[in-house]
């Protein structure tokens, strides 16, 4: 689980580092995984419902000792903070749990077009 002192370590290296404006929005990617596509095709309806463009679903090479994972991204334009950020990252843990996806793997950043 994402710790807010995360959040916080991660908006000070952006702060020092991002080539983009903080204080803007930005182009924030959220990741679920599980090993059922099908959880995650449901849960993309319902990410478009709630304004977030999905990128894609996709699998991964399954290891010798585990099967493959599903991958789901969305994203977002949105302005976050680290208290904002904090609380997304909340929401889509519970999210998670609701829906039975086995994980909420976080999120990336970038500028927004």
């Amino acid at each position: 689980m994402i710790t807010k002192e995360e959040m916080v370590e991660l908006f000070a290296d952006m702060e020092a580092n991002a080539p983009w404006d903080l204080s803007k929005p930005l182009l924030w990617g959220y990741f679920f995984a599980d090993k059922s596509k099908t959880k995650l095709e449901l849960a993309q309806l319902l990410f478009k419902t709630k304004g977030y463009q999905i990128v894609g679903i996709y699998d991964s090479k399954p290891e010798a000792d585990s099967p493959a994972l599903w991958w789901l991204h969305v994203e977002k334009v949105e302005h976050h903070t680290v208290d904002t950020l904090h609380a997304r990252n909340q929401e889509f843990y519970q999210f998670a749990e609701e829906h039975q996806i086995e994980s909420y793997d976080g999120m990336d950043v970038g500028p927004a077009d």
